[in-house]
């Protein structure tokens, strides 16, 4: 596994590969934007919950201070198919500038569990950006449980979401 992709390959849906040598996971992500306009879907706390998770999972956000030491939160809510349910995520802004956003994640169902994570936006070149995204776990136990999580669904929708937001002009 690379952990840097060739400009050349295009990433229309998300690409997750597990790291082989450290507990992380790597998401490549090409949109139709500027570095400029995924850094404010990614930072802008409306716009934020329009995009983030499944499909079907509303996204409110109860503190948000996109900067350099900030931090965040949310509360996730949405139905499963079966019941209704209510989660909380949490973490702290590191890093926040035009090209790369350093935070920590937190889901409150699994407080001690905290990863580091970095993500990235590559100009193209060609009116296009990669969204390079690199969460580093505690374990690779818990790299591997998110994995299985079916996390691909909430990141793939919320992708699709960003797309949907570029296409009407809110970004």
């Amino acid at each position: 596994m690379t952990t840097t992709q060739d400009s050349r390959t295009r990433y229309p849906e998300a690409a997750i590969e597990a790291d082989e040598t450290v507990p992380a996971i790597h998401v490549w992500r090409d949109f139709a934007a500027t570095p400029a306009q995924l850094f404010r879907a990614h930072t802008d706390p409306e716009l934020f919950a329009q995009w983030i998770g499944p499909d079907g999972v509303g996204a409110d956000v109860t503190h948000w201070e996109a900067r350099d030491g900030g931090s965040w939160s949310y509360v996730a809510r949405g139905s499963d198919g079966r019941e209704d349910f209510e989660t909380s995520f949490r973490g702290c802004f590191h890093t926040v500038r035009e090209d790369r956003i350093v935070q920590t994640f937190t889901w409150e169902g699994m407080p001690d569990g905290v990863s580091l994570e970095t993500v990235t936006f590559e100009d193209l070149g060609d009116g296009r950006t990669r969204l390079h995204a690199v969460s580093l776990c505690d374990s690779f136990e818990d790299r591997d449980a998110w994995l299985r999580s079916g996390m691909e669904v909430g990141v793939n929708d919320g992708y699709a979401a960003i797309d949907r937001l570029l296409a009407e002009g809110a970004l």
